[in-house]
């Protein structure tokens, strides 16, 4: 067991990976300059065939990435930021998510696509989007988006290893964060399993990626003020861990949903929906989600930094819901 950063557990699940597998490579833009720090010395190690740097064409070696993975190969494709994954879409939505569906289960697709969100560092509107909700909607794709260094490694570990295309949503808030994560080799988070991250009584906050660290800060203050918060991490939002979310939610009967996306058809309106339809007799308040509003973000950190969820909103709807202070819709 080491304590290490976000960025570190990354480097070691593609390292443990390629070490273990032949079959697994890697792809993508710059990464054998190691932008980012979770290539180091792949190249030396691992050769110039399994680690390859590709045109700014993400079209094309997301493309390829799925072409290869369709012949036995499994690769790695590190597609830098999330917003750059829209030149993509077609290879994504209309051939990798589809094919093992319109091939009849003969074509596998096993293959990781890595993208980091890069918001709240004035990075504006066409580097800062975070869009998970928007492959939710597309069957075939089974999508992680960790919040520590501990899951961040067994869970892409898990999705190297699996049959099917896995997309790995890297929240950038994270990313110098330090946990205590196993050494061995066959450590794995399973894709689909949630986990309680802190328990609690009164209400449960069911947060995404770098919203759970934002959500723990918050219950942290609220307990200083008699108010026991619960806080569910799903870890994977592909399948998502329903059954977690709704037993807690039924024994604290009220229900926040903190996530980094835009609101509409966010990740957290499907859970505040799976809430309602399925725990709704349990409800003691109306379920709050704590979103960043719909619009493009700005360069101006001060105009940025308030429009995604914060300590204070998460407070301040938790006081409306115990009673605390009257209730008005988030």
């Amino acid at each position: 067991m080491a304590r290490i950063t976000f960025l570190e557990a990354i480097y070691q699940a593609q390292a443990e990976e390629l070490e273990r597998d032949p079959a697994v490579f890697m792809m993508g833009e710059d990464i054998r300059c190691n932008v980012f720090g979770t290539t180091t010395g792949f190249v030396e190690r691992f050769g110039e065939e399994r680690i390859r740097d590709t045109p700014i064409s993400e079209n094309g070696f997301i493309g390829a990435a799925g072409g290869a993975a369709m012949v036995g190969m499994r690769p790695i494709v590190d597609a830098t930021l999330s917003s750059f994954l829209y030149p993509a879409m077609d290879q994504i939505c209309s051939i990798i998510a589809k094919s093992r569906y319109i091939y009849g289960g003969q074509a596998r697709l096993p293959l990781v696509i890595r993208s980091c969100m890069f918001y709240g560092n004035s990075n504006a509107a066409q580097h800062s989007d975070r869009p998970y909700p928007m492959f939710m909607n597309m069957p075939g794709l089974k999508i992680i988006a960790p919040s520590d260094a501990a899951d961040m490694k067994g869970l892409l570990k898990a999705a190297i290893r699996d049959d099917d295309p896995v997309m790995c949503f890297e929240d950038g808030t994270c990313w110098m964060n330090k946990a205590e994560v196993p050494d061995d080799p066959d450590f794995v988070v399973p894709i689909g399993k949630g986990d309680i991250k802190r328990e609690g009584t009164d209400i449960t906050v069911i947060a995404i990626a770098g919203g759970v660290n934002v959500a723990l800060k918050a219950a942290k203050q609220l307990q200083g003020e008699g108010i026991s918060v619960e806080v569910i991490d799903p870890r994977t939002l592909v399948p998502l861990d329903r059954e977690l979310i709704l037993k807690s939610v039924r024994k604290t009967g009220r229900a926040i949903c903190v996530d980094p996306a835009n609101r509409t058809c966010s990740a957290a309106s499907e859970i505040a929906a799976t809430i309602v339809e399925e725990a709704f007799d349990a409800l003691r308040s109306p379920v709050v989600r704590i979103t960043t509003p719909d619009t493009h973000l700005p360069f101006s950190p001060h105009i940025e930094k308030p429009l995604y969820p914060s300590v204070e909103r998460i407070v301040d709807a938790a006081r409306r819901l115990v009673g605390a202070v009257q209730y008005q819709s988030a």
